[in-house]
């Protein structure tokens, strides 16, 4: 009857908010039970390790969704802007939840590729867990390892799932050694996969902990799936078993409680699979080792066994180490946004995780990052692109509101100033919290420095408006996008990580904002640094309608600096006593100076890099004003940078190319051709892995020379490593390229 009424579509939205009505408002009575069945986590992997195909099954077999999209037609849940569809990749983070064993799974599908790993980076600040699958024939990636370090950073606890195991290239064992080698971290495997013999795509899935045999149902798309006991005198129970053995003295070295347990029993084959699943929580949790699961999303094998496993070993949002961090706020509100997208209808909406508290539509909230008090609209439960208005999110979960006109992705949002000074006076007099962790809370996210940038322009002035407003919501959205103006030629510049995301910001410019925008070509972001460290002094005289401007100024410039703050002061006795005198308001335009002088150097106009400043004098005449003060103090920089003498920086890559064993010749000798330093190859099956560091300039278009040099059968991933000094002709080069001349 819905069918008849509604249409397919629209009668499964109906049924999905029916059935999955989310616990968004507790009461007190049961605000623990609740928050215990809460699972808050993201899925990330390399590229085309199957993140959406997962997402995908997870959501139909929990009932969310009625039919299963595929990421090659183009009409799953999680990927639905037009470039996701068009490309078969993730470009943003989409947010689901759907239910599983009476528990609340809010999942968060990641982007994979390299050029949009801000977007994992802001989203892991809302988790309390992650799931980091592998593809079965390639083990760890590039960008796994990439995702891996961001989720350390965090002290997320971790599961693995080793997908697209049917294949025949698949190598279970080859995965856990590379977890191990790679992530340095310890493995435990709690199931072992069983081909068919006679039909090797066909898996099955052993439950070390039951030791059982699992088997999915074909003719239901996996729905159905049935356990079997292994039988006596098997060989494949011989196996399990041993298995078994092996996975519970690991756990035994990990986890005091089952090492007693061992101890009292005098045997590993007697301790009970519940026991084990106990463990292995623990173990999770403390993030002493990692449950490996396998499976194959795509064949509909596994996933159900993986949802269960998010269930049992991953933490509620009051296991996690955050709730301890963020306890400082006690129960007053505070959330951390993880995402800004602006809808069409709803205008900009904020996507974000409650830590504490609770928030009713319509209240206001304090921005930490911007100081400032914001009117929150309406609040909303997210389905990825789909949204139910609700009137109150509570502790633990994520939601999205709309409304706020300057909340950025990563700002910690609060209910007021009071109680944000409230948390820092009481996480002050804390000692079991991390300096590292202070940091993280109160401070916004490091976003790294783009490594391209291009000229933009709109197709004629009556779109220039238009186009600075398409700008300015993308740059909201992605912290890694950034957009300034050239103060000399007047023209619009763009920057950001790869050639991949440019383009996409081009094309979602185009279809979202209809604005068919021209790019310049694209140029790499150099930066400079000195040669030596130098010292010198500045006088500024200046007349302005009969008003004196007086300024002498003595800075110095240090080196290879590596420090936080550019700005230092001189603290021997006579240029402490100066220092000390200055009003506060001209050292704030000293700093304003200081920073717009290195913001573009005297070189090329790049940014000035490892570069600190020292303030030893500065003396201000009786009406200066604080604009020529700052004036003194970048002119006195500049003036400094030029006689230091200036080196030209390059962004140099970490490259990671996958190519067959009888291209890898020409791939090499390419490789060598372009300034490569190479670091490692291995092999990989009939494969060969060459990883090197390759100067980004020697990169551009690099994708179609490799499709030439291995007939379409090789790939590559980047991940910028560090800025380098050039030597003298690829800076001549770089500075033609640049300059003209």
């Amino acid at each position: 009857m819905w069918i008849r009424c509604f249409g397919k579509n629209v009668c499964w939205k109906i049924r999905r908010r029916f059935y999955h009505t989310r616990n968004y408002t507790t009461n007190t009575e049961n605000d623990k039970k609740k928050l215990e069945m809460i699972r808050n986590i993201g899925i990330m992997a390399h590229i085309d390790a199957g993140k959406t195909t997962t997402t995908e099954r997870m959501l139909f077999y929990s009932g969310s969704i009625s039919n299963m999209g595929e990421v090659h037609h183009g009409n799953t849940v999680t990927d639905y802007m037009e470039q996701e569809r068009q490309r078969g990749i993730t470009i943003a983070s989409a947010a689901v939840t759907f239910p599983w064993k009476n528990h609340q799974v809010n999942l968060i599908d990641t982007p994979g590729h390299i050029d949009f790993t801000m977007g994992v980076e802001q989203t892991l600040s809302a988790l309390d867990g992650a799931v980091v699958i592998l593809d079965s024939s390639a083990g760890v990636e590039a960008q796994t390892t990439t995702i891996w370090r961001q989720a350390d950073r965090y002290s997320l606890p971790r599961i693995v799932y080793c997908n697209k195991m049917d294949r025949g290239d698949a190598d279970f064992d080859m995965c856990l050694r590379s977890i191990q080698t790679k992530f340095d971290a310890t493995p435990l495997p709690v199931q072992m996969p069983i081909k068919n013999f006679n039909d090797q795509s066909t898996l099955s899935i052993i439950d070390l902990l039951t030791l059982e045999m699992v088997t999915f149902d074909k003719s239901n798309q996996g729905r159905r799936y049935q356990r079997q006991k292994l039988k006596d005198n098997d060989e494949i129970l011989n196996v399990a078993k041993e298995r078994r053995r092996c996975l519970t003295d690991r756990l035994s070295e990990l986890d005091d409680q089952l090492a007693d347990k061992i101890i009292q029993e005098e045997s590993l084959d007697d301790i009970p699979g519940q026991l084990l699943l106990e463990s292995l929580r623990r173990i999770t949790l403390q993030q002493k080792g990692v449950p490996v699961l396998l499976g194959s999303s795509y064949k509909n094998v596994g996933v159900q066994l993986l949802m269960d496993a998010v269930v049992f070993y991953l933490p509620s949002p009051m296991h996690h180490q955050k709730a301890s961090l963020y306890s400082c706020f006690k129960d007053s509100f505070a959330a951390r946004a993880f995402k800004v997208i602006h809808d069409k209808q709803r205008g900009p909406i904020t996507f974000f995780r409650v830590f504490t508290g609770k928030l009713s539509k319509g209240q206001k909230i304090y921005n930490v990052q911007r100081e400032r008090t914001e009117q929150g609209g309406k609040l909303y439960a997210a389905y990825a692109d789909d949204y139910e208005e609700i009137p109150e999110i509570s502790e633990g979960n994520i939601a999205a509101l709309g409304g706020l006109k300057s909340t950025v992705t990563g700002d910690l949002l609060a209910a007021s100033a009071t109680a944000v000074n409230r948390a820092k006076e009481i996480l002050e007099k804390r000692r079991d919290v991390r300096e590292i962790d202070r940091l993280t809370l109160f401070n916004p996210t490091r976003v790294p420095d783009p490594v391209f940038f291009c000229s933009i322009e709109p197709p004629s002035m009556a779109y220039q408006s238009a186009l600075d407003s398409a700008l300015q919501q993308l740059e909201r959205e992605d912290p890694s996008l950034r957009v300034s103006v050239d103060s000399e030629t007047g023209q619009t510049v763009l920057s950001g990580m790869g050639e991949l995301h440019i383009d996409i910001i081009k094309e979602r410019i185009r279809t979202e904002y209809k604005i068919d925008v021209d790019l310049g070509p694209l140029q790499i972001a150099y930066k400079e640094t000195i040669e030596r460290p130098i010292k010198d002094s500045f006088k500024l005289h200046h007349v302005v309608a009969s008003t004196k401007h007086d300024v002498d100024v003595t800075m110095s410039l240090i080196d290879n600096y590596e420090g936080e703050s550019v700005l230092m002061m001189d603290n021997t006795k006579e240029s402490a006593s100066n220092l000390a005198g200055v009003h506060p308001k001209f050292m704030n335009a000293v700093k304003n100076g200081v920073t717009a002088a290195l913001n573009s150097g005297p070189r090329l106009g790049c940014p000035v890099i490892n570069v600190g400043v020292k303030l030893h004098w500065l003396e201000v005449g009786k009406g200066t004003s604080e604009t020529m003060v700052a004036s003194a103090a970048t002119q006195c920089i500049r003036k400094l940078l030029r006689d230091a003498g200036l080196l030209l920086l390059e962004p140099i890559m970490q490259l990671e190319i996958v190519t067959p064993e009888e291209y890898a010749p020409s791939v090499l000798a390419d490789l060598g051709r372009r300034r490569t330093e190479i670091q490692e190859v291995t092999v990989r099956r009939n494969d060969k892995i060459i990883r090197s560091l390759a100067p980004l300039s020697e990169l551009l278009g690099y994708a179609t020379r490799l499709r030439i040099l291995t007939s379409g059968n090789g790939n590559f991933s980047l991940e910028f490593d560090s800025y380098q000094r050039m030597g003298p002709l690829e800076e001549q080069q770089a500075i033609k390229n640049i300059t003209g001349f």
